[in-house]
């Protein structure tokens, strides 16, 4: 059948206030850009109107400006989940403005499928091409996998956006695969990285789509500040630490594959394991790859790469797709419950690395909260990992603010993963293995190796105030870095004793 086709500004027209809304993507890749440029100038429009216009928005992760930064700024979301990054978004959340859920990126599929958030009113996704049928289409993806046969599925409605900026040859990377509910779900059948189990397309119900929006438009890439001492520093501890593991037999021969969240750490992590002759050339099972992920796989250092957004800048993107008759055979983009699942993480043996706000001296890690209330991103698919993971890895500088703040703090404001599932914290000071014992050599393990020296002596000083016990805490001096940074602007000028008074 043949489909209608309409402006962005038409596409944007037939939303309607309180509508809930699915899109395609995973990062700013992937997600749907035309529509939602026209609907934020709508939605100032309304409002100037006098009238009410605000939307839910449901998605595979994270997305861009375009979306949730100029929704936001244009007061027009109602709901939000499963995470965001956008300055915009977090600050019109921290305001009281949006509901938000933050919640594992694995779940969201299911969480859809039962219902959780209501019913999907518009499903709105990002194609490279598509083939029109009487009864059912064939979507071919983009950049990323996320949610798109969930939302497609339960969706009263689709839109798709046919984006020319990406190569048609790009359905050659994607495995669509949708699980099956309980208690009827059989196993994931993947046991390599590079294993295809589905299909290069999504199918959608042709009579549910009302529109094609035609358009030409870059990804909103982001790209990452340029490596500096301090991060090089870490992506050198992780790798040391790594091939130490290996040497002592903890780590197989043919080592194991790696995860890696987003970020310009991550790169430093990927680029001293590139670079470091004593690690074999590894896989990469993930849910973000990013340059430096495309940079080694060009060189040999990476076998195979499994993600559901291949989160790079256009120039990489290009870059794939010129050659994607290489690409295809060693990169597969898949969707976020796949690439999250803890079946196969668990399975595949993933090393899992992730990066924190601060942790505590015992191991808890927060990567979402900055003072406990004021939020900053979201746990992402980090738990999805380190959960399940073969060992997993946070990292992040022992300060920051220019050393105003420790990362390394008697007890985190908030608690994302707990000291059970933390079995590696490394800053640029060094790394602090946990595995293997209990609170007191963990928090020696982690002041010493990983605590800035400015903060080291505070923290043993707070351990000779915390009452004893089988993990020593002083409940009213435990967030007094935090009190007193938010008081006086520098954790430096904390004085325990004031707080035993």
């Amino acid at each position: 059948m043949a489909y209608i086709r309409l402006s962005a500004a038409e596409a944007a027209a037939m939303i309607k206030d309180q509508d809930t809304i699915a899109l395609s993507g995973f990062t700013p890749n992937g997600v749907p850009k035309a529509t939602f440029r026209e609907l934020s100038k709508r939605a100032v429009a309304e409002h100037e109107a006098g009238r009410p216009f605000q939307v839910g928005i449901l998605t595979g992760a994270s997305t861009s400006q375009s979306i949730e930064g100029d929704m936001a700024a244009a007061h027009a979301i109602k709901f939000r989940a499963p995470f965001s990054t956008n300055k915009d978004f977090r600050t019109h959340t921290n305001l009281g403005e949006i509901d938000y859920e933050d919640m594992h990126l694995g779940h969201m599929a299911e969480r859809l499928r039962r219902g959780f958030y209501g019913e999907i009113d518009l499903a709105i996704i990002e194609v490279s091409d598509l083939e029109e049928g009487e009864t059912t289409c064939k979507a071919f993806l983009t950049s990323a996998g996320g949610i798109v046969p969930t939302i497609v599925r339960l969706a009263k409605k689709v839109l798709i956006e046919k984006n020319t900026f990406h190569s048609p040859a790009s359905r050659y990377l994607h495995d669509v695969y949708e699980i099956a509910e309980c208690p009827f779900r059989t196993p994931i059948p993947i046991m390599n990285v590079g294993d295809r189990i589905g299909k290069e397309y999504v199918e959608i119900d042709a009579h549910k789509i009302v529109g094609v929006i035609e358009c030409n438009i870059p990804e909103e890439a982001r790209a990452f500040k340029p490596l500096d001492p301090i991060t090089e520093q870490m992506g050198h501890n992780v790798a040391d630490f790594l091939v130490s593991d290996l040497k002592k037999g903890h780590i197989p021969p043919q080592f194991l594959p790696l995860q890696s969240g987003v970020g310009v750490t991550s790169n430093a992590v990927l680029e001293a394991l590139g670079q470091n002759p004593n690690v074999p050339v590894f896989s990469v099972y993930t849910e973000v790859v990013q340059d430096a992920v495309v940079k080694y796989m060009r060189e040999g250092r990476i076998k195979d790469a499994s993600c559901s957004s291949l989160t790079v800048t256009n120039d990489t993107l290009k870059e794939v797709y010129d050659d994607i008759d290489y690409f295809k055979q060693h990169l597969t983009i898949r969707q976020s419950e796949i690439s999250n699942s803890p079946e196969v993480i668990r399975r595949l043996g993933v090393i899992a690395m992730n990066t924190a706000i601060e942790c505590d001296i015992y191991g808890n890690e927060n990567s979402s909260h900055i003072c406990g209330s004021k939020l900053m991103n979201g746990i992402g698919g980090s738990c999805d990992y380190e959960r399940n993971g073969y060992i997993s890895i946070f990292t992040t500088q022992s300060t920051t603010k220019n050393g105003c703040i420790s990362a390394i703090v008697p007890m985190c404001s908030h608690v994302d993963s707990t000291e059970h599932d933390v079995d590696v914290i490394v800053t640029e000071q060094g790394v602090a293995d946990l595995r293997g014992k209990g609170p007191l050599r963990r928090a020696k393990e982690i002041i010493e190796n990983c605590a800035h020296p400015d903060y080291r002596p505070m923290l043993r000083e707070y351990l000779k105030f915390a009452e004893k016990g089988h993990e020593p805490q002083s409940m009213r001096a435990a967030l007094a870095m935090h009190d007193t940074f938010l008081k006086k602007g520098d954790m430096r000028l904390t004085d325990f004793g004031e707080y035993l008074k």
